[in-house]
């Protein structure tokens, strides 16, 4: 699995559509403190395209632009952390976390881990290769995944979800790529850095209630509040 893990029970993803938002309003802060104006901010056009996609409120959008680019007077301190181990059933994970409080989000991350293995730095990031994701879907009928790859420059590609595709990109060419997608015809979902899995355990592997237990473990790792994404070694 490439893409970073997502719920796939409709219920769950229907009520995690606040914290998505939540997610993304961290991102846009964070891509604003190199300045407002998207046009000009590599990083920030790529969220805010995400957001918009996923109808994130104007206001909602805005506010975040303008606190992270320090046009409010409010303060905007997030640190990233990364944590890695196993879900249960030595399934390898990469958790990213944007957080206001490190030892708050070290503590969370310690009791959620309770029912895999929380290792320590490299433990499992040897078994991931960082990159660019980009998600995208056919803007224009007979548009090509393939030819799109090649003629964007991505370095990979795989089916994703609602007939989208996952476009794999080295981590520099993110957004090189993502515009170069559109002028083959795709329109771009979402584009981020993350983690793709070398040896990844196949899903057809566990059983059912093994399975079940994996989604269950990712499903608590991703409501935490101060985790931005979960990339799990899963194959479906």
């Amino acid at each position: 699995m490439g893409a970073q893990w997502k719920a796939k029970h409709k219920d769950l993803a229907a009520s995690a559509k606040s914290r998505l938002f939540g997610k993304l309003a961290k991102d846009i802060m964070i891509a604003a403190r190199h300045g407002a104006d998207p046009a000009g901010n590599a990083r920030l056009r790529l969220v805010v395209e995400q957001a918009r996609k996923v109808s994130m409120p104007k206001d909602t959008l805005e506010r975040a632009i303008k606190k992270g680019a320090g046009l409010t007077g409010e303060a905007v301190h997030f640190e990233h952390a990364l944590y890695e181990g196993f879900a249960p059933h030595h399934v390898p994970v990469m958790v990213e976390c944007l957080t206001d409080n490190v030892n708050r989000a070290a503590s969370e991350m310690r009791v959620l881990f309770r029912k895999g293995q929380l290792g320590s730095s490299g433990a499992v990031a040897w078994d991931f290769d960082h990159v660019g994701m980009i998600e995208a879907e056919p803007a224009r009928a007979g548009a090509d995944p393939e030819l799109a790859a090649i003629e964007a420059g991505a370095q990979d590609f795989e089916a994703a979800e609602d007939g989208a595709t996952l476009f794999l990109t080295d981590a520099a060419d993110l957004d090189l790529v993502s515009r170069a997608l559109q002028a083959q015809g795709f329109s771009v979902l979402s584009a981020k850095l993350g983690y793709k899995p070398r040896n990844p355990v196949s899903a057809a592997s566990l059983s059912a209630e093994q399975l079940e237990e994996v989604e269950t473990f990712l499903a608590a790792l991703d409501a935490s509040e101060d985790v931005q994404n979960v990339f799990a070694g899963l194959q479906a």
